[in-house]
């Protein structure tokens, strides 16, 4: 699991740089990866260079990772402190959330949200605020 632990930890360290390239350059070229602020999911490193973009454009992320347990499959389940601000610096959630990685040949093959009865239908509960948002 070491050499997949430093692969997320990598990945986690690129995201919050917002250095696109280098968080891709870790992920298949299929990658399928959640769409946590909007519900639904992207494939292919393209449509979450796109997702990442538009999400950046409207909120400011940082996820730690905090503790790495390997799964059967070889999945790694990850526990991460996510704190979402605006743009203006309002923090917008702050919380402990799971994350569950596939990891194939070296590389990210597929990122879902842990524990979340439908990860993929729905925006994650620290982004639920954009659904309120004009009411």
């Amino acid at each position: 699991m070491a050499d997949a632990k430093t692969l997320i930890e990598q990945a986690y360290t690129a995201f919050n740089k917002r250095d696109l390239d280098g968080a891709l350059a870790l992920m298949t070229q299929d990658v399928s990866w959640p769409k946590a602020s909007e519900g639904g999911k992207v494939v292919g490193k393209e449509e979450v260079r796109a997702y990442w973009t538009r999400q950046w454009s409207e909120f400011d992320p940082h996820v730690l990772p905090l503790a790495m347990t390997e799964e059967d499959g070889g999945k790694i389940r990850v526990r991460v402190h996510q704190l979402v601000k605006s743009l203006q610096g309002d923090v917008l959630s702050d919380s402990e959330v799971l994350h569950l990685f596939t990891v194939k040949s070296g590389l990210i093959a597929a990122m879902d949200l842990g524990d979340e009865v439908d990860s993929i239908a729905a925006p994650s509960a620290a982004f639920a605020h954009r659904r309120v948002q004009g009411e």
